[in-house]
């Protein structure tokens, strides 16, 4: 198969802000795949839109989904069924569970029942044998210590990293991705930049997160998944190598890491 050409492994499909394509999703789309963006990971994030993102993955043929829990969804309606969770990720068109993790930043009151929805997933990620997608911010200890002792055969990836190259180190040890979205960008985003600089090439995903944190020169408007393109350039960069070897390199790990069950 060949790869010459981008992955979004991260984007919020169905919260889009679609205005600039009439509301039109197909449109937004076509508009990524217009500049060789071919492939498209669609994050469940909570068990309300579970159903829309499996439906988003079943119709379009380039698009994968994920199911799982937020962090910052926990506090609101309580840790997830276990039964339900692994009936959902399941299906064939789940390629990932999550996203889930730690986020002592928004929500540090919430720290336990975070850290129980947490080991949830990755209990369902055991049983299901398919990797687990990772928001953690402010909680790099509990965060480590538990994906240390979950011991996933299949880890996941460390998404939207904002951590410094120590953690990413450390779960590059453990058989982690990582993964960089707009953020590696911004002019004082050095801490992410030198991780970006330094992941081995075949552990390393890029993204949009969109419709958040549009990379420059879109920063401060709704993101969109044909945005990936500028975040790979910006790595692409930062590594010195060809913008289209990024593209290469980090879609071939995108399908060794989500679709070589």
């Amino acid at each position: 198969m060949s790869f010459n050409y981008f992955t979004d492994s991260h984007c919020h499909l169905d919260r889009l802000d679609l205005s600039a394509y009439n509301g039109s999703l197909e449109r937004a789309l076509q508009a990524a795949r217009d500049k060789n963006v071919k492939r498209f990971l669609c994050i469940g994030v909570s068990a309300d839109n579970a159903h829309r993102v499996r439906e988003l993955a079943c119709q379009y043929d380039d698009v994968d989904c994920s199911v799982g829990v937020h962090p910052l969804d926990v506090q609101g309606n309580g840790v997830v069924d276990q039964e339900w969770l692994l009936e959902q990720v399941s299906a064939p068109e789940v390629v990932a569970i999550g996203e889930t993790g730690l986020d002592y930043h928004y929500q540090p009151e919430s720290a336990v029942l975070q850290q129980a929805s947490f080991a949830l997933h990755l209990e369902v990620a055991k049983q299901a044998a398919k990797p687990i997608i990772i928001h953690t911010r402010e909680a790099q200890t509990d965060t480590l210590n538990m994906l240390k002792e979950a011991a996933l055969p299949k880890a996941g990836v460390m998404h939207c990293f904002t951590e410094d190259w120590q953690m990413a180190k450390a779960a590059l040890d453990m058989g982690y991705y990582i993964s960089m979205s707009g953020i590696v960008t911004f002019r004082n985003a050095v801490q992410v930049q030198e991780v970006a600089r330094k992941v081995p090439i075949d552990r390393l995903l890029i993204e949009t997160d969109s419709p958040y944190l549009a990379p420059i020169p879109y920063r401060g408007k709704p993101n969109l998944p044909e945005y990936v393109v500028e975040v790979g350039a910006f790595v692409a960069a930062l590594r010195g190598v060809e913008t289209s070897e990024l593209a290469q390199k980090t879609t071939e790990n995108y399908f060794n890491l989500f679709k070589s069950n």
